[in-house]
């Protein structure tokens, strides 16, 4: 029998809640009463028993991405492999680096395919899907703290902007880093694909070698990590000002060739200050100037 998740309303009344082991998504659509409701209930049934369709499939999905093929079968699975293949002629990547995104991608496909919404979006953790019909917009802010008030910047995504995907990766996250950043914000064509660049880009942001910053292996901390004995960031001290710049140029320099790529639209990202490594937090932004971070407390209007 299928296990039933956590399905319930915000306080507001407007937001909906899923959550299922380590999936935790808020979940917004704005439209008429009938298609809300309707886009609501689509979410609630898509949502039920795809955790495990992922797990079924965990072995593979915690394996290097193969350009060369694709075993996968669900179709979360299968979008989290087309998401993190342009990677990995370069770089070590599984697909587990896009499950976020490719999560709330399908939530927010099952809505539209049973709703027509004005807008909406699916958060799941800070890495976001989000739909805009012709003439709306989202409103979007980086915070430099998920629990305190305050953003740092805001900006407006229009319909005709091509972005639909928020993704946020870093050592303070829920999956390990193999660099220093505290985060690094991507927004790309969709959710899985900001996913995936976000990783790519957070661990970029490093300083191999230095002498203050803390590494274990992933499979150490983590016994069936898809990272195995490669080396994850556990503690970043001291770090003078030109070390921070030297790994923040890294990580834009990652980004640059991204871009270039047209692997993301935009990102920023944000390095541990040399006093106070995350309060006091020093950043580096690339390409445009507007970035975004939505987090799961709010910021969406």
């Amino acid at each position: 029998m299928t296990r039933l998740p956590q399905i319930r309303f915000l306080a507001d009344s407007r937001r909906l809640h899923l959550q299922d082991g380590p999936i935790d998504l808020i979940v917004e659509a704005c439209g008429s009463a009938t298609n809300v409701r309707a886009a609501y209930e689509a979410a609630a049934r898509r949502f039920t028993g795809l955790l495990d369709e992922l797990c079924g499939e965990l072995a593979l999905l915690r394996q290097a991405a193969n350009p060369a093929r694709c075993l996968l079968q669900g179709a979360i699975a299968r979008r989290m492999h087309v998401a993190v293949v342009p990677f990995a002629a370069d770089h070590f990547i599984t697909p587990m680096a896009a499950v976020a995104g490719a999560v709330a991608e399908e939530i927010l496909g099952a809505m539209l395919h049973n709703a027509q919404l004005e807008r909406a979006y699916v958060n799941n953790g800070g890495d976001i899907a989000l739909h805009l019909a012709d003439g709306e917009h989202f409103t979007v802010g980086l915070a430099e703290r998920p629990d305190g008030p305050g953003l740092m910047r805001t900006m407006i995504i229009h319909a005709d902007d091509p972005s639909r995907g928020v993704a946020t990766s870093g050592r303070h996250g829920r999956s390990f880093s193999l660099g220093i950043a505290d985060a690094v914000t991507v927004l790309a064509r969709t959710a899985s694909q900001a996913d995936a660049a976000a990783t790519i880009i957070a661990n970029a942001v490093d300083l191999p070698g230095h002498p203050a910053i803390v590494r274990s292996p992933a499979h150490d901390l983590q016994p069936d990590s898809d990272l195995g004995a490669r080396l994850v960031t556990r503690d970043v001290g001291e770090l003078s000002g030109g070390e921070i710049e030297d790994a923040l140029e890294s990580g834009a320099a990652c980004a640059r060739r991204l871009l270039a790529a047209g692997l993301m639209r935009r990102g920023r990202s944000r390095c541990p200050d040399r006093k106070r490594r995350s309060a006091a937090a020093r950043w580096k932004a690339w390409c445009m100037p507007g970035i975004t971070d939505i987090r799961q407390r709010g910021g969406n209007r």
